[in-house]
């Protein structure tokens, strides 16, 4: 049980990631079509513009697996007060936020880049939590 404990702020972050991503993922996955038109007029004036049809289901993977290695990993905690999947659910979270970040600025949608600075923070702090 003080594994558990001292482990908490690495729960709750792993738990965050969890609701974070796996709701994002199936968002795109349940509402595939609705996610589509938003993504491709979003993206109409940027770089990104013909790719969204291929981006699109690989950002939804991404995120769909992030949540899931992320759930995985705090059930982990849950259940042996340790996980060795969470650095790479950090890691996955990584990717997929910076994944976004990129989009969003290649977009030069700012604000939204800039939405996500605080989620990639947890990130790095989820990092710095656990090599402490």
């Amino acid at each position: 049980m003080e594994s558990f404990i001292s482990n908490l702020p690495s729960v709750f972050i792993s738990t965050f990631f969890s609701v974070l991503f796996l709701q994002s993922g199936l968002d795109k996955v349940l509402n595939y079509q609705a996610n589509f038109a938003y993504f491709k007029d979003h993206f109409k004036h940027s770089p990104l513009a013909g790719t969204v049809g291929i981006l699109m289901p690989l950002i939804t993977l991404l995120e769909t697996a992030t949540g899931v290695i992320s759930a995985i990993s705090l059930l982990q905690w849950l259940v042996q007060g340790s996980s060795i999947l969470y650095t790479y659910s950090l890691a996955l979270s990584g990717i997929s936020l910076l994944s976004l970040f990129l989009g969003q600025r290649l977009a030069k949608d700012y604000g939204g880049a800039a939405s996500l600075v605080p989620y990639f923070l947890v990130m790095l702090a989820g990092f710095w939590l656990y090599k402490s």
